[in-house]
């Protein structure tokens, strides 16, 4: 617990103090964002707030990553073993740095531009596809070495599964590495895609992921505590078969913490937006703990607000395309309530309560089947 505790606090004072200089440098090189001319009117009087803001929260998610390793060299040497860094804090990683990185040419060619069209659709789903692939690969067949103080192997898990998964993997859903990396693959776009359509008012996006990953944050550090792999663990108890838990609950800790300093600067009125960088690497993260906690048929109540957001794009979509008619007057959904009359603030603040309670619906679910188990 020290060590996650350790994470989060070095991020959030990372990304807090490290935010306003990304300010300064981003306005310094003029790295603007555009506003669309069709969006809500009362947005143009954004345009020229910088942009590609999430750099600070991903670079401070890492740093809080390293501080946190280094707080468990505190630790008994028999704990230490078990949580030193893994393939798991390469793919969690991995997965938000690389889809920041396809984020960031996005951001970067909007500046370039002086547009708010980017990289091309067909582009930026590629980049989320290669990105999914690659480490989709490498969660599925780098299985752990644990082994314990006689030589004797531990724990054998892979980062992800071959099952799809609820509240843990479900062995009647068998569809095999193959079938399982394709999963990861829609499992990264549908995440990157629904967070950054939540990214459309100041704070919306960011707040939302703080109550998400703090979620993953409880769920493996709960996981941890009741971990198969524990020597420690009483042998024939309830637990859970996954890979590192505290290094997934370090690293959304570590991420929550980043966001949470972050949102200090980008809440109403935004000085900074964290643009499709953040947008997309927080989205590649969500979907890493998903695959790596064995959740991944939780993750739509978990961020249950970006289903919903998600979805109003899609039913506006198939209802102008099939009958001429818009459902809302503009999607994703929060602009719709903007054009309504509802002031930014008042829009964020509920939609956050949409998404707590989608969190706390999903901890409910993961903590409910615990006790049935158990009693």
């Amino acid at each position: 617990m020290r060590a996650v505790i350790v994470a989060i606090g070095v991020a959030f004072l990372v990304s807090l103090f490290c935010t306003p200089i990304a300010i300064k440098v981003f306005t310094r090189l003029k790295a603007g964002q555009p506003i669309r001319a069709e969006g809500p009117a009362m947005h143009q009087g954004k345009k020229g707030t910088p942009t590609m803001g999430g750099v600070v929260f991903i670079l401070a998610t890492v740093i809080a990553y390293v501080a946190g390793h280094l707080a468990l060299t505190t630790l008994p040497d028999a704990q230490i073993a078990q949580v030193e860094p893994t393939i798991t804090a390469l793919v969690l990683l991995g997965l938000m740095v690389f889809s920041g990185a396809v984020g960031f040419i996005d951001d970067f060619l909007k500046v370039r531009k002086r547009h708010s069209g980017g990289l091309n659709k067909r582009g930026k789903l590629a980049g989320q596809i290669v990105v999914g692939a690659i480490f989709g690969i490498v969660a599925l067949y780098f299985p752990s070495s644990m082994t314990d103080v006689s030589g004797n192997a531990t724990n054998t898990e892979t980062v992800g599964s071959t099952m799809l998964s609820f509240i843990r993997d479900i062995p009647a859903l068998e569809i095999g590495k193959i079938g399982a990396v394709i999963v990861i693959i829609l499992v990264v776009m549908a995440a990157t895609n629904g967070v950054n359509l939540t990214d459309g008012l100041d704070g919306l996006a960011t707040g939302a992921s703080v109550m998400v990953l703090a979620a993953y944050a409880l769920i493996a550090f709960w996981q941890y505590r009741h971990w198969c792999a524990d020597p420690n663990y009483p042998a024939g108890e309830y637990c859970y078969t996954v890979r590192d838990p505290l290094e997934i609950a370090l690293i959304a800790g570590a991420a929550a913490g980043a966001c949470v300093g972050f949102l200090w600067w980008n809440t109403s009125p935004a000085r900074i937006f964290m643009g499709d960088t953040g947008a997309l690497g927080l989205g590649g993260l969500i979907a890493g703990m998903a695959m790596s906690t064995r959740t991944i048929l939780l993750l739509p109540i978990i961020g249950g607000l970006f289903v919903i957001i998600t979805m109003s794009v899609v039913i506006q979509i198939i209802s102008f395309r099939t009958t001429g008619k818009r459902v809302f007057r503009m999607s994703p959904l929060q602009h719709h309530f903007e054009l309504a009359g509802w002031s930014e603030v008042n829009i964020v603040v509920r939609f956050w309560i949409i998404a707590g309670i989608g969190v706390a619906i999903a901890l409910g679910l993961f903590y409910s089947e615990f006790l049935a188990a158990t009693s």
